[in-house]
């Protein structure tokens, strides 16, 4: 029985393996169809990267006005209400619910 599949048994790897990378080439991870979703992925982690990258400048930019060396008496100041609670007399203060 062996012996009448034989010649046929090359084919059909080769078959095999053109189907496995047909299918691959179009739903795989770098596949035809998956194009849209990758390049919303990508849109999306670009967002991210821009908002990151602007909360680090903020960041070092309040980092850099409590410095040692360029001390922002006003940062300064403001830190101490939120953190304390204090608040000069001449202040209004609205308090939020939390």
């Amino acid at each position: 029985m062996f012996e009448r599949v034989r010649p046929y048994v090359p084919a059909a790897l080769i078959a095999g393996l053109i189907f496995y990378f047909s299918v691959n080439a179009l739903t795989g991870d770098r596949g035809v169809l998956t194009h849209a979703r990758r390049d919303a992925a990508l849109a999306a982690r670009t967002k991210e990267l821009q908002d990151l990258r602007a909360e680090r400048l903020r960041l070092q930019t309040r980092a850099r006005l409590l410095a040692d060396d360029n001390l922002s008496k006003d940062l300064l100041e403001e830190r101490a209400h939120v953190m304390l609670g204090f608040a000069d007399r001449r202040d209004y203060v609205i308090r939020g619910t939390r």
